[in-house]
């Protein structure tokens, strides 16, 4: 969802029992929404200034314990004021799946029991959504005092996870992007992420992976720290918005199968490993394993796709993301965004190169940030200012990291194309390589402050936005009741018939990432064959297991089971010339 989407969706969503994931990327973004709701709110507001030894995990901290006394004074609200007609509480359980027993047994006793029963069983029942917070693992940039490195605890990604250890938030840090071993190793000092003498875990850990070996690797290494991965959160490589991580061709159905299959392993394995290290410290293991929750996102949009997916692989939940990026209700978004959102088709929605971390990025064709960067090259000043530095990462032309998307890195690198290639278009090529990069870590943030009518001077008002394809088959503004009523089947919000299957898109976009990423890269890498190769296999295996799952599901999955098995053919016939002519 970005860094300032969701920025304080806890305040607009925890006290309706929804849980939502903050971004710890932009401490800058979250002092000035803290400034905002603080005051908006009339509580006091003392600002925490850069000069500080260590602004950013104060900042963070913070922003967190805000938002918690924000949303259990909403909750507490809810409660001191209920009555027959409290429509918040209505709403609360209203927005639950019909199925619910607590939404069936809430307007059973609305109906049938006395205000007193009624009353009682709400207080025991309305409870928050958590505030979960997520670190991208790669954005751990040094900092510096001066010209000073310092010490790595101090590192962007560091100090996030400084910030929500010394919150009051009893919630889970959600890590994706891939292993970074030392921020691993920096959770051992917060004893927030241990169990207590009863066995319950404050802060816990929720791993986003794209297959089963990643989530065993991972979990045995923080078990080996005595920390418990409470989560592993399956998301799909290419079906979810923000940062694409292809797998080699491991598609979300047998990934799940595979986790369905093998979680009894998981989680004992996980265990045995986690006892030792605790007893190593001298902490008591709990006598049974915590809990492990498994959980899938990626480009699910119906009901039926939704409840399949909980049943049939026995997960515990089912994320959505890039559809609430029309419901104003749940995320900070301005009107311009969700209209281009609203009118965006599949050729909109397109996997870029914009993001200096040199990762495939989804993004949104004609956004206004890439305006501006392309306004900046016609005016012979490409790159951006880098006023946040959150994706300076690069050392290629000093020993400080700077980002690729700024001036003062393009600059440079095209300076050097100019020099050292021979013809003009290889040159041009080049530099549009260069300059194809966009200061995403400000653009992500600014339509957080454009819709609540806050200062965006050092920002710039051009807005990025990294929705996932699923995008294209929501095409308007809804409420927020509106959203939970299409994921649970009570309405309809995609108005086209023509929508794949969750599992086709996934497959349709892995073949068109191979014909346009990685095909065209054996050229320059011999290797490439050879992995492109263990790819296709891959995907061919997906197909086989596709064919039998809708033949066996197709009612469950709500498609039309000939006209899938057609495109399962046509992909097959694709997928199957091209591994002969690799081979």
């Amino acid at each position: 969802m970005g860094i300032g989407y969701t920025i304080d969706s806890p305040l607009k969503l925890a006290h309706f029992g929804i849980s939502s994931v903050v971004s710890l990327v932009d401490d800058m973004l979250m002092e000035k929404m803290r400034e905002f709701h603080s005051q908006k709110a009339n509580f006091p507001f003392q600002g925490i200034s850069s000069k500080i030894e260590d602004f950013r995990a104060r900042r963070i901290t913070a922003f967190l314990d805000l938002m918690d006394g924000m949303v259990k004074e909403k909750i507490a609200e809810m409660k001191s004021s209920f009555s027959r007609k409290s429509e918040e509480v209505d709403k609360y359980f209203e927005m639950l799946p019909t199925a619910s027993k607590a939404r069936q047994t809430y307007f059973y006793l609305k109906q049938n029991a006395s205000f007193s029963d009624l009353k009682e069983w709400v207080m025991e029942n309305l409870h928050p959504g958590h505030i979960d917070v997520n670190i991208m693992t790669k954005l751990d940039k040094p900092n510096f005092s001066g010209n000073e490195q310092l010490p790595v605890e101090f590192n962007d990604a560091h100090a996030a996870l400084r910030g929500f250890a010394r919150s009051k938030l009893s919630s889970s840090i959600v890590l994706s992007a891939g292993m970074n071993p030392r921020l691993f190793s920096y959770m051992e000092k917060w004893n927030d992420f241990f169990p207590d003498e009863a066995g319950n875990i404050k802060k816990k850990v929720t791993i986003k992976v794209s297959d089963f070996r990643s989530a065993m690797v991972q979990g045995k290494m923080l078990a080996k720290k005595g920390i418990w991965v409470s989560e592993f959160r399956i998301e799909s490589g290419l079906n979810c918005g923000g940062h694409a991580f292809a797998s080699q061709g491991n598609l979300i159905g047998p990934v799940l199968e595979e986790f369905r299959e093998k979680r009894n392993e998981l989680v004992n394995d996980q265990y045995q490993t986690f006892c030792e290290a605790l007893s190593a410290k001298g902490m008591t293991c709990p006598e049974q394993p915590p809990l492990l929750r498994v959980s899938a996102q990626g480009g699910v949009g119906t009901n039926a796709e939704h409840n399949f997916l909980l049943n049939h692989y026995q997960l515990d939940t089912v994320g959505w993301g890039t559809p609430f990026l029309m419901v104003p209700e749940a995320v900070s978004i301005d009107a311009d965004t969700i209209d281009k959102l609203g009118k965006a088709r599949e050729e909109d929605l397109y996997l870029s190169d914009i993001s200096p971390l040199g990762v495939p990025f989804n993004n949104l064709r004609g956004n206004t940030k890439d305006q501006e960067k392309e306004a900046n090259i016609k005016a012979n000043n490409p790159g951006s200012r880098c006023t946040k530095q959150y994706c300076s990462l690069n050392t290629e032309f000093s020993k400080r990291p700077v980002c690729t998307a700024s001036r003062q890195y393009q600059r440079k690198k095209i300076l050097l194309a100019e020099a050292e290639l021979a013809s003009q278009q290889e040159t041009d090529q080049a530099i549009a390589r260069i300059t194809e990069k966009s200061c995403i870590c400000v653009g992500l943030g600014t339509s957080a402050l454009l819709a609540n009518g806050l200062s965006f001077e050092s920002e710039g008002s051009g807005v990025s936005i990294c929705p996932g394809p699923n995008m294209a088959y929501f095409d308007k503004q809804v409420s927020l009741k509106e959203m939970t009523g299409h994921i649970y089947g009570r309405d309809n919000l995609i108005s086209r018939t023509d929508r794949p299957s969750v599992f086709l898109k996934e497959l349709e976009l892995y073949i068109n990432y191979f014909f346009e990423k990685l095909k065209p890269q054996e050229a320059d890498d011999n290797r490439m064959k050879t992995s492109n190769v263990k790819f296709l296999k891959a995907i061919t295996e997906s197909i086989s297991y596709y064919r039998h799952l809708y033949t066996k599901h197709s009612e469950q999955l709500g498609v039309v089971l000939s006209d899938v098995l057609k495109r399962l053919s046509d992909f097959e016939k694709q997928v199957k010339g091209s591994l002969v002519a690799e081979m």
